[in-house]
């Protein structure tokens, strides 16, 4: 389980083929300094154990499945990714719940720039747009975000400085692809309305 509050970057040092995956290495004295082997990290916003540890560098196993749900089989190397340790019990919860499970791959659609703010607005696949409410949270590349509005396929969030400067949003260009996670309660509300109706029409 993570927060959605991005410590720092990492740089991608390496992607290799190991059939039917890849192996992702990637570079970080911060969360290296302070991971084992068998953790799990959040690498924009998609949970994957560390496998081996050799200095700064980290390497993870990323399935075919993970490869084709996510735009982790987009990296190369010298790309930055996302990063967040697993969330400790008993530490202070600053963002939302978030389990590292991608729901679906969104697209930037539109950027706005209102120095040094910015507005992003990210199409998704319809059948997502009912977890998505205006208000709610959203993890996009595992960043914990407030969702500014929201309609039947698209949706936006707004982008303070901070987050501009420490996270790969502030490097997202219209047509990239974003991984996305919708709310935890939001997936189960809609999954007992669904039951509910199914019985009803029984």
């Amino acid at each position: 389980m993570f927060t959605g509050l991005v410590e720092t970057m990492g740089t991608v040092v390496d992607l290799i083929d190991d059939p039917p995956g890849k192996r992702l290495r990637v570079e970080s004295d911060l969360i290296a300094s302070d991971v084992a082997m068998g953790d799990s990290i959040c690498i924009n916003g998609c949970c994957l154990t560390v496998i081996a540890i050799d200095g700064t560098k980290l390497d993870f196993e990323a399935g075919e499945e993970t490869l084709s749900r996510t735009n982790l089989g987009e990296l190369s190397a010298g790309g930055k990714v996302n990063l967040e340790r697993s969330l400790e019990v008993g530490a202070r919860m600053g963002g939302h719940y978030v389990s590292g499970h991608v729901d679906t791959l969104g697209e930037l659609i539109e950027r706005t720039e209102d120095p040094p703010w910015a507005t992003l607005r990210f199409r998704l696949p319809k059948r997502y747009a009912s977890q998505i409410a205006a208000k709610g949270s959203i993890a996009i590349d595992g960043i914990s975000l407030t969702v500014v509005d929201a309609d039947e396929d698209s949706f936006s969030v707004a982008l303070i400085p901070h987050t501009l400067s420490v996270t790969t949003l502030g490097q997202r260009r219209v047509g990239d692809k974003v991984n996305l996670e919708t709310d935890i309660l939001a997936k189960y509300v809609q999954r007992s309305l669904g039951l509910l109706t199914v019985e009803s029409q029984q």
